[in-house]
């Protein structure tokens, strides 16, 4: 009799173990969907451009508004996201930046990822991004960040850095470059060393003619 008790408790038991489990899993699935929320962009954009301008007086006979180019923004493809909390755009397909100084001198920026965050006006770019100055400057990273509120680019990742001007390639790790200081900041180097020239070839000299 003991023996029937015995196995009738621990089969109990194992149901009940059994249970318990099964619930517990049920449970933890439930609530890790419930938890996951899919995001989804409220626009997608094909050929995008986005200008941004200044407003600034010009005097021609009256008082004229008129308006200063920036920076001139164009990717293949835009994701909308400004619904959400934090509000951002993404650039899937890449990206080019055209951006004008005071004297209206174009450098350029690009990059295979980017995203705008709306709240900040700030740009995050990532994978082969090269940044390129009026006057032939070269910067190249694999993610770089555009402030453009407060004109400051800055990277904690790898770059190099092309001077033609002093004819130099630096590489270095971790930069910042504002436009009100006018120069930029390496965080670290790993060496300088010169643009090798090129060597022009002798040209042939024809023959005199009798």
């Amino acid at each position: 009799m003991n023996k029937v008790l015995e196995k009738n408790m621990l089969s109990i038991a194992t149901i009940f173990v059994a249970m318990l489990f099964f619930s517990c899993g049920d449970n933890y699935k439930r609530v890790g969907d419930e938890a996951k929320k899919n995001v989804f962009p409220i626009g997608i954009a094909e050929n995008f451009v986005l200008t941004y301008t200044e407003a600034k007086k010009v005097i021609v006979a009256d008082s004229v508004e008129a308006s200063r180019v920036i920076s001139v923004l164009t990717s293949p493809k835009q994701e909308d996201y400004t619904n959400l909390e934090f509000p951002y755009r993404t650039f899937p397909n890449g990206l080019l930046l055209d951006f004008f100084d005071d004297l209206n001198q174009k450098s350029i920026v690009k990059a295979d990822y980017g995203i705008i965050y709306s709240a900040t006006n700030l740009i995050d770019l990532r994978g082969n991004v090269v940044l390129e100055s009026h006057d032939g400057k070269k910067l190249e990273t694999s993610q770089l960040y555009l402030d453009q509120d407060n004109e400051w680019i800055f990277t904690h990742e790898k770059f190099t850095y092309t001077n033609p001007e002093d004819g130099t390639i630096m590489d270095g790790e971790g930069m910042d470059f504002s436009k009100d200081r006018n120069f930029l900041y390496a965080h670290k180097t790993y060496g300088l060393m010169l643009i090798p020239e090129e060597k022009e070839e002798p040209q042939e000299k024809e023959p005199l003619n009798d």
